[in-house]
């Protein structure tokens, strides 16, 4: 045998590997998981993650490996009286338990790096196993190819799934592509529904950012009940059984008793469990009772069911009917929420920075069009009114705030998968028809986010002035600076305290030192939030009343702080100002100054 025909037989058999599901998705999360880790891993200045809940996470698993109880999610040390947390522990055991394994072998900071490294990487394999699976069936080979291809670019591009980026977004992604994945079974199998109501129960446990989506996700199941009747049954009935089932379960193991009966409408409580548990149920049972009645009298029943759910939000969560951060004080809203980059609307980045809502919502709209263009078409109608609909609820939370649109991005690869399978047969098809294959491309490059980004990132270039770009440089390298464990180091060598410092430098506080902070960037934190904003925009005088009453020992100064700059912009006369302009009040006594950040202790004047 020659080594062509060797060579030929090889080639044959790993293109035929590369037809099924887990070698084709092994082979990918190999390549994508090595030149990321390749990529980030060296030039990494930090093992954490650079965004704030990254860091809390991180603080928040370490109390939990030094003691805290499972049940107790209290940030002791954040805010005046300490801060209740929101999240979840379903991702801070993981977390936990991979630093607990390296740290048999590896010095606890090593420990935390490897562990802190691993998380992110691993979640890959589950969301490029439920978007090839997705691909494949509703496109075969080929669309399980494009789809893990466009997934790929996704990743790489999203920084969700580097090392250190801990916090539960990547977790959320991977668990809505999973849902999204089985309820595209076409045969309906109930075990596919039984996972989908698992993951369900999942996302609603790790944070209600999902919770549109796995409410979009329940009524896509329902009606497809309503509509099919008895061969949907099982798949319907099972999805209820195991969404209450599921919550219940992630209710009772790890919310504490004595918070049974409380309603947040920011985590798993009451109210989500109540909610999820009753809606689950009630569509199980609607499906022993009414699947072989006519399709009429199922969606009568349907109906019941959603009005039962309705009257039960209305009686136990009232309050859960309107986005929670709608309580938050103006002051705060004014101040913080609008300047978070990803609580902004389509309408405030079109004023701010026009340049980005391509890379966020192109790519979105784009599959909107293409689901609506097929099923006037009559083209594989159901799928594409599954997936219309799911990416429409993403695509309108997104719009209202844009971190839904990595949602929307995702789901839109499904759709856009089928159009450039058909751009490509229609190219391949005439080879001579330079149209033909210009539409491939600018189809494929209209499918993913990154084209738009660079796009936009090119026309900003253009308007930018090259005095403006440095600044905004400069501007992030003297902000990160002022959050490094050097800048944090002289709080080490004071006695345990309450530190007074800007919202996005409470994190490396906690994370570095065993101080107490005034404010981090959370919204349950409002009383430490809005006392640390008084302090910097009151005079000197009165702000020592307000450092006084909260306990104050010490004030950390980062003057190329954002959120200081604006303060000091906002009063001139204020407390943050003066200290820039180096008018320092005599209660304050400088202590120390370390990578930027000036460190002053508070003395009351009796």
């Amino acid at each position: 045998m020659t080594i062509l025909a060797i060579s030929t037989r090889r080639l044959e058999k790993f293109l035929g590997l590369m037809t099924r599901l887990w070698p084709t998705v092994i082979a990918y999360c190999t390549i994508l998981i090595t030149v990321i880790a390749i990529m980030k891993i060296p030039e990494a200045k930090d093992y954490v993650g650079p965004d704030n809940d990254d860091g809390m996470r991180l603080i928040e698993v370490r109390d939990l490996l030094n003691g805290q109880s499972w049940f107790d999610l209290m940030q002791y040390r954040l805010g005046v009286d300490g801060t209740s947390m929101h999240w979840s522990r379903l991702i801070d055991l993981p977390i936990a338990t991979l630093i607990k394994f390296f740290g048999l072998f590896l010095a606890s900071e090593h420990a935390e790096a490897v562990a802190l490294a691993i998380w992110p990487l691993s979640l890959i394999l589950p969301l490029m196993l439920a978007m090839a699976i997705a691909g494949r069936r509703i496109g075969g080979v080929a669309g399980m190819h494009i789809s893990l291809g466009m997934t790929v670019l996704m990743v790489m591009t999203s920084g969700r799934f580097v090392p250190g980026a801990i916090d539960h977004h990547n977790a959320q992604q991977g668990l809505v592509a999973t849902m999204v994945a089985m309820l595209l079974d076409p045969r309906y199998r109930a075990w596919n529904f039984a996972i989908a109501g698992l993951c369900a129960a999942i996302a609603i446990a790790v944070g209600v950012e999902t919770s549109p989506a796995v409410a979009s996700i329940c009524i896509v199941v329902a009606i497809s009940w309503a509509w099919h009747g008895e061969i949907y049954a099982p798949a319907a009935r099972t999805f209820g059984l195991s969404l209450a089932i599921a919550v219940s379960v992630f209710f009772f193991g790890t919310i504490p008793p004595r918070l049974y009966s409380a309603v947040t409408c920011d985590n798993l409580s009451l109210g989500f469990y109540s909610l999820s548990a009753i809606g689950g149920a009630l569509l199980a049972g609607a499906t022993v009772l009414a699947s072989r009645s006519s399709r009429a009298v199922r969606f009568a029943v349907l109906a019941g069911v959603g009005a039962a759910i309705g009257i039960s939000a209305v009686l136990i969560a009232p309050q859960c009917l309107h986005n929670p951060l709608n309580d938050l004080d103006p002051m705060l809203v004014e101040l913080w929420l609008n300047g978070i980059s990803e609580a902004r609307s389509i309408a405030a980045l079109a004023k701010t920075e026009a340049f980005t809502i391509g890379a966020f919502y192109a790519v979105g709209f784009f599959g909107l069009a293409v689901c609506l263009f097929r099923i006037i078409q009559r083209d594989r109608v159901e799928i594409h009114l599954i997936i219309m609909f799911l990416l429409g609820v993403s695509w309108a939370i997104a719009a209202f705030q844009v971190r839904g649109a990595a949602f929307s991005n995702m789901i839109a690869i499904l759709p856009l998968s089928l159009m450039i399978i058909d751009a490509r047969r229609v190219s391949n098809g005439d080879r001579e028809n330079i149209a033909a294959a210009l539409c491939y491309i600018l189809v494929v490059l209209a499918s993913v986010p990154a084209a738009w980004a660079v796009a936009g990132s090119l026309v900003e270039l253009q308007r930018e002035s090259p005095e403006e770009r440095k600044q905004a440089a400069d501007v992030e390298g003297t902000q990160e600076i002022c959050r490094t464990e050097e800048a944090m180091a002289p709080l080490k060598k004071l006695p345990v305290g309450m530190v007074v410092a800007s919202s996005e430098i409470g994190v490396p506080i906690l994370r570095f030192t065993d101080q107490h902070v005034l404010t981090a960037p959370y919204h349950r934190n409002q009383r430490g939030m809005l006392t640390e904003l008084h302090i910097g925009l009151a005079e000197p005088k009165e702000a020592e009343a307000f450092m006084r009453g909260a306990g104050a020992t010490a004030l950390a100064f980062c003057p190329t702080d954002v959120a200081t700059q604006q303060l000091q912009r906002l009063k001139p006369d204020g407390l943050y100002a003066q200290l820039a302009k180096g008018n320092i009040p005599n209660y304050l006594q400088p202590y120390a100054t370390a990578s930027g950040v000036q460190y002053f202790l508070f003395k009351p004047v009796d």
